[in-house]
């Protein structure tokens, strides 16, 4: 622990400190759904006490892939990124996504999460216990953790409707489409 977060531990302890409430988004990969990891990675993050506000399984398209990943476009590695997201590597295609709320969410669920390279996660993280670099260089590190508070806004509101979610984040507007078409239930 460094000395600005064992300070912070003390204020906290103290009174002085006010932890900010903030929301994350969390996809569990499509490496984590095939290996059964879902109970294994819930369970790590209930270790930072915090409310799931919103879940879902979804099937990701080409064009969400790229839009979550979109500041990655001018890496080598974007394409394989987009098709290990879509879960066409593992023959599992689908992602959980779920978004988190508390106390420095966003930090809580990074740590828990480890190390973007599972190589160099902590064994007692997530990615360090689960991920796994590909011979193709690519990181199946199991799970997505929003970087900050700007990226968790984005990508919640790419990932999430705002009726999906049970407690009101952002401001919303009152929309009516026509000729609007969706599937329902025969």
């Amino acid at each position: 622990m460094t000395n600005e977060n064992k300070v912070k531990e003390i204020l906290k302890e103290r009174g002085k400190v006010k932890e900010k409430v903030q929301s994350t988004l969390v996809l569990i990969k499509p490496d984590g759904l095939k290996k059964s990891l879902t109970g294994n990675i819930l369970t790590k993050l209930s270790e930072a006490r915090l409310v799931i506000i919103a879940s879902k399984v979804v099937k990701v398209s080409p064009e969400l892939a790229k839009e979550h990943y979109k500041q990655l476009a001018d890496k080598p590695f974007f394409e394989d990124l987009i098709v290990y997201i879509q879960g066409k590597y593992h023959n599992c295609e689908r992602v959980m996504a779920l978004v988190y709320q508390g106390p420095n969410a966003i930090e809580h669920v990074r740590y828990i999460a480890g190390s973007t390279n599972p190589e160099e996660a902590d064994p007692t993280s997530i990615r360090g216990a689960y991920g796994r670099i590909t011979t193709k260089g690519v990181y199946e590190n199991v799970i997505h953790a929003s970087s900050d508070e700007k990226e968790s806004e984005r990508e919640i509101k790419l990932w999430f409707k705002p009726e999906e979610i049970v407690v009101p984040l952002y401001p919303t507007v009152q929309v009516t489409k026509k000729n609007v078409h969706s599937l329902e239930w025969a």
